[in-house]
């Protein structure tokens, strides 16, 4: 899945999203368990929101996305802000030909667009083949409790001058799966008309033990497995599930 039309709108969606808490956990975690480099592999980068402020704290990065839409956001982006840095078009579960890392993410729940478990370790045993001896992987995804209780027959809504947007979720097919189904209303500054958007986005999770296994099955050490930003292990009511890991 790719965003597409919801690219030129993301960043204003995302304004709140908890970007710093991102870097200071990638910080903290490459800092700890003592990454070799400062090569990031910033997998679903987006916009390049949080690539960009990777590279202003020092690390070099290269951003991968499926949308070229996305893509030409944060190539638009860095070059406002006066940094350049690598971007791919590939699918993180088929990811090849690029050289080693130190560092990959996959921050921003992007890891739960992929909808079986497969592509999971697909993507797992890829990211494995790109990072160099001890690099670390760091990623985030939505729990089976957000996904259940959170996101299940839940509609948010919001009105704003800009854009205004309506997105209802609904239980998925496949277990600890949800389907958003988002209509969005983005003013046209020239016409002074509104444009309609509409998207279908699909998610899914698994259980951290599922997770785990296949971290292990990919040659991956599972050095920390905490929730929400912070040193706390796992709960029934964890929303968001944060995994480093080595490789071996």
């Amino acid at each position: 899945m790719s965003y597409e039309q919801l690219a030129y709108v993301y960043d204003h969606l995302m304004a709140d999203a908890p970007y710093d808490s991102w870097v200071r956990y990638l910080c903290e975690e490459t800092e700890h368990f003592q990454a070799p480099g400062n090569r990031v592999l910033d997998l679903g980068c987006g916009t390049g929101e949080l690539s960009i402020r990777l590279i202003k704290k020092g690390f070099d990065v290269t951003g991968v996305d499926m949308s070229e839409n996305m893509l030409a956001v944060a190539a638009e982006k860095a070059g406002k802000e006066g940094v350049v840095f690598p971007l791919f078009q590939q699918d993180m579960s088929k990811l090849e030909g690029l050289p080693e890392y130190d560092i990959a993410t996959i921050f921003c729940d992007s890891l739960n667009y992929l909808s079986t478990p497969e592509e999971v370790r697909d993507t797992f045993r890829h990211v494995h083949s790109h990072l160099a001896p001890e690099g670390l992987f760091l990623f985030d995804v939505h729990s089976t409790y957000q996904m259940a209780q959170i996101f299940s027959n839940q509609t948010f809504t919001l009105n704003e001058e800009e854009v205004a947007y309506i997105w209802s979720s609904f239980p998925g097919e496949e277990p600890h799966s949800v389907e958003h189904d988002l209509t969005f209303f983005v003013l046209d500054e020239e016409s002074g008309r509104y444009d309609r958007i509409e998207e279908f986005h699909q998610q899914r999770t698994f259980p951290v033990r599922d997770f785990i296994n296949w971290l292990q099955e990919a040659s991956f050490d599972v050095l920390s497995v905490t929730t929400d930003f912070s040193d706390a292990p796992p709960e029934e009511t964890s929303q968001r599930i944060f995994f480093t890991c080595r490789k071996k």
